[in-house]
């Protein structure tokens, strides 16, 4: 693999695995699917929304998988168990590593990204630092509720 692919591949893993502790440290289960204040996005649909969008864009898009999003359903699906997501995401875990294993990253991505046409490195770095700050989102969610 690569040099970037291996990099990202690396902090994908820690930042999914990041995650899952995230999801796995809320108290009351119930408060996965709650908000605070201003916060409009409860943490179990930020999960659900990484969940949706990169098996969309990584395994439908680049592995060319069966994968169909519902991108509207990411933040309106509620009360999911969080054995259910943090399956999902460990799941995630393995299909991200398999398809950075086999991506050029000089190569065009097949779709416009920010409505334009990007290589794969820099929509699989955009998409790593989008995880990132949705995981911090989720942190920051629990510890407003907990």
């Amino acid at each position: 693999m690569a040099a970037l692919n291996s990099i990202l591949a690396s902090f994908y893993e820690r930042d999914i695995r990041k995650l899952i502790d995230e999801i796995n440290l809320f108290k009351n289960e119930a408060n996965l699917w709650r908000t605070h204040g201003s916060i409009r996005n409860p943490a179990g649909n930020l999960a659900l929304h990484l969940i949706g969008g990169s098996n969309y864009l990584f395994g439908t898009i680049l592995a060319k998988n069966s994968y169909v999003r519902n991108r509207d359903l990411e933040f309106t699906q509620k009360h999911l168990a969080r054995t259910e997501i943090v399956s999902q995401l460990e799941a995630l875990i393995h299909l991200i590593k398999d398809t950075l294993l086999t991506v050029d990253m000089d190569a065009e991505y097949p779709i416009p990204f920010d409505d334009a046409k990007r290589t794969n490195s820099y929509v699989l770095t955009q998409l790593a630092l989008h995880l990132n700050y949705h995981l911090g989102q989720v942190n920051y969610i629990r510890r407003a509720l907990e």
